[in-house]
């Protein structure tokens, strides 16, 4: 199969996400046939270096032998079957290994990160009408907070392109102040800003508390927010605060979780354990290594207990067909593994170490605010004219890398998989990608 007929028939057949269809006219799709390392090889055999993580999911490299044969093995034992009624060892034992991880448990399973976030909200709204509290129905975000596509979780979502279309199908939810440390005044550290934008949240919650059931939050990093990065002491402050107003705290880690920010998950980053900061974890993408759908929410006892009754329905009444899918309980059950057995979180540390060295390289550029927060770089391109994302995304698939810019801001979240000969290719690709765009 050729690119150009491969081409021809996605776009009499495919309707891709997040994407203006009519674009592709013009802005040709790339045909990708198979994947090895962080590379992604069309069918002409031209190679992209996966600067993405496609989408922010693959952690461990595109055809990792140990996942595959994860998923190989469970297939000769068991493909699916309906978890209401039903369990199995995949599903049992990769709960038990996120409770073990988070302080957090009860798993609850969906197919994507938008779900989790549905699943989360509804929990914490029925929680509430559960304990005697009912009028506990709002919720809080960020402001430019991004948590899913869905209807619910667009209603705590704060980017106006996914949004603002679907505005009036939407529940009303506030949003605070963001602790993005850019947007500190000069000489204002990123603590000081992020004590400042708790402040704000600690006079909402005063005069709200009786009717807000959840503050939903991207801990460390909002990342389709333009990898919004923030000091750990506003998740401190913000736990304290939920704490004293009796409102929930979801930790919306989908994107963040699994070593992306250096830590397992970015709530360690403010203590020592998930279960000190969150009542709710949301988990996704890079659960299953980016080999197949998968998610899952997980919260503490005294919320499953809040539902744990003779009465129906005061259950959690909410599924899918595929809820804790047992091929994709093996894949995040290696994914695991890996972690475990290869020392991943101190290897990385050593990784992002290499990759901000060489990223200095990048501050020639009409940039400003180059960031790291473990593996994932980010800055933002200064005066950037229409249309640089689209032309800096072209750009960089010249030099046979994936990227995809929000907006002015370009970052790097490559698979940890990745060398430092890698590496360098990345960055010097990237740095050519941006001058061209301008």
């Amino acid at each position: 199969m050729t690119n150009s007929r491969l081409l021809a028939r996605s776009l009499q057949s495919v309707w891709h996400p997040c994407t203006q269809m009519k674009q592709h006219e013009t802005f040709p799709l790339i045909p990708i046939q198979r994947g090895a390392g962080v590379w992604l090889y069309d069918a002409d055999g031209q190679r992209y270096l996966d600067g993405i993580s496609s989408w922010w999911v693959n952690l461990f490299g595109h055809n990792n032998p140990r996942i595959k044969d994860a998923i190989k093995s469970q297939l000769d034992q068991l493909e699916h079957v309906m978890l209401a009624g039903f369990t199995h060892e995949p599903v049992v034992a990769l709960s038990e290994k996120l409770s073990e991880l988070t302080g957090l448990g009860h798993a609850f399973y969906a197919s994507d990160g938008a779900s989790a976030t549905e699943i989360a909200l509804k929990m914490s709204f029925h929680y509430w009408r559960n304990s005697g509290q009912p009028g506990k129905t709002q919720f809080i975000s960020l402001k430019n907070s991004y948590h899913g596509e869905t209807l619910g979780a667009l209603g705590v979502t704060d980017v106006a392109i996914f949004k603002d279309t679907y505005a009036p199908l939407l529940m009303q939810s506030a949003q605070m102040p963001s602790p993005d440390f850019r947007l500190s005044e000069a000489g204002v550290s990123a603590e000081a800003m992020a004590l400042c934008a708790a402040a704000a949240l600690e006079d909402y919650l005063a005069r709200h508390h009786a009717s807000i059931a959840a503050f939903i939050i991207e801990p460390m990093v909002q990342c389709a927010g333009g990898m919004a990065m923030h000091h750990p002491v506003y998740l401190q402050r913000a736990r304290e605060l939920c704490t004293r107003y009796q409102v929930h705290l979801i930790a919306d880690e989908i994107a963040v979780g699994f070593g992306r920010t250096g830590t397992m998950f970015a709530c360690e980053q403010a203590a020592g354990k998930v279960s000190d900061i969150a009542d709710f974890i949301c988990l996704s993408k890079g659960i299953t290594g980016g080999y197949l759908p998968l998610s899952a929410v997980l919260t503490s006892d005294t919320i499953y207990q809040a539902f744990y009754d003779e009465r129906t329905v005061k259950g959690f009444l909410h599924s899918h067909s595929y809820t804790g899918n047992p091929l994709a309980c093996s894949a995040a059950l290696a994914t695991l593994g890996i972690f475990a057995d290869d020392a991943v979180l101190e290897k990385n540390r050593v990784l992002a170490d290499y990759i901000k060295s060489q990223a200095s390289s990048l501050a020639e550029l009409p940039i400003q605010h180059l960031r790291q927060q473990g593996m994932i770089l980010a800055m933002d391109v200064v005066d950037a004219k229409p249309g640089f994302a689209q032309r800096c995304y072209a750009e960089a698939l010249k030099q046979g890398l994936l990227l995809r810019p929000i907006g002015n801001t370009v970052y790097l979240m490559p698979p940890y998989s990745i060398s430092r000969e890698e590496v360098d290719y990345m960055i010097t690709a990237t740095h050519q990608a941006i001058r061209l765009a301008l």
